[in-house]
């Protein structure tokens, strides 16, 4: 469909904001202090409603600062996701964009500045079904192992390194939940652990031996490493830390993966969240239910989790045609 008009907009920076982008800021404010959304969603929603803002100034021609909420209607809505079509934008971040849409819109009728919210009703474009990545049980057994074997002049960042591995498989948290762990959040003894996930919400995650024994070997020379911050706050205990004493942080998390499955000489294509898929798939495969892998990632819907049940039936599948008689090639 071609846009109705085109108009140059304006740098936000050089002026007051408009009626639209004045609820985008109240959403966004709503989204990370009262919904407790992590500071990563809330940047990708940043982003989503920043091309919808810029969409409908070249779509309607209006310059933002006059954009009103009245002015979205449903037309607007799809032809915005016909645009994001268009420019070859992944079908998963068209859904999420207009997920940030509609949240916007629903908001505005929460507010009283909508009457209705005219992003209901509008299709989410349908995603390809992928399975996520996962590693077998020799795999993960490689890359942790070669997480203990750098050639590097800190050897107890070592321990870090196969702590932080077997933390992650043995739990399957995410990312920004493993960085953010303080040694008050881990009891060693008990082998639990104590999680803030997405949306504020608690959780206990259990573990096993290994990475107890991983967390004590690191403890071990965890303060050594601490008193290397300067600085820092003494009551803060960060579980992991960089080579400095300050906490670790996600990027650094990926690369302590990237050299760790590079040392072990595992495929390519690994990355922090596939020991999380790796930790569900093999829990699913060893006879847990659903509901309990659900609660362990800290999913607050059932049909998340259930996207690993594709992974075992393909295993069963292929023991099937592998084993059967009837489902043999002759």
């Amino acid at each position: 469909m071609a846009k109705r008009t085109s108009t140059q907009e304006p740098r936000a920076g050089d002026r007051p904001p408009g009626p639209l982008e004045s609820l985008v800021g109240r959403y966004l404010r709503y989204l990370a202090e009262e919904r407790n959304l992590s500071p990563h969603t809330v940047r990708g929603y940043t982003g989503d409603l920043e091309r919808f803002v810029g969409f409908l100034v070249e779509f309607l021609g209006t310059p933002a600062e006059a954009l009103t909420p009245e002015a979205v209607d449903r037309l607007a809505v799809r032809s915005f996701v016909a645009s994001m079509a268009r420019s070859g934008l992944a079908r998963t971040s068209q859904g999420r964009a207009l997920s940030a849409v509609r949240g916007l819109l629903r908001y505005g009728v929460r507010e009283g500045v909508l009457t209705a919210n005219p992003a209901h009703g509008v299709k989410t474009p349908k995603a390809p079904k992928t399975l996520p990545r996962h590693l077998r049980p020799g795999e993960i057994e490689t890359v942790i192992e070669a997480a203990g074997t750098s050639d590097r002049e800190a050897p107890e960042l070592d321990h870090r390194d196969q702590a932080l591995l077997e933390l992650l498989y043995a739990t399957g948290l995410r990312v920004g939940e493993l960085v953010s762990l303080d040694w008050p959040d881990l009891d060693l003894s008990a082998r639990v652990l104590r999680v803030l996930g997405k949306g504020g919400k608690e959780r206990m995650v259990p573990f096993g031996r290994p990475a107890e024994a991983a967390l004590r070997a690191w403890l071990s020379d965890w303060e050594e490493v601490r008193s290397r911050a300067a600085g820092n706050d003494p009551a803060a205990e960060p579980v992991f830390l960089n080579h400095r004493g300050g906490r670790l942080t996600a990027r650094s998390v990926r690369r302590v993966v990237d050299r760790a499955v590079e040392a072990g000489a595992v495929a390519s294509g690994v990355h922090p969240h596939t020991l999380r898929h790796t930790f569900a798939t093999h829990l699913l495969e060893a006879g847990a239910d659903l509901r309990s892998i659900q609660e362990l990632l800290g999913h607050s819907s059932l049909s998340t989790t259930q996207r690993y049940t594709h992974l075992d039936v393909d295993r069963l599948l292929n023991v099937y045609r592998s084993a059967h008689p009837r489902a043999k090639d002759r």
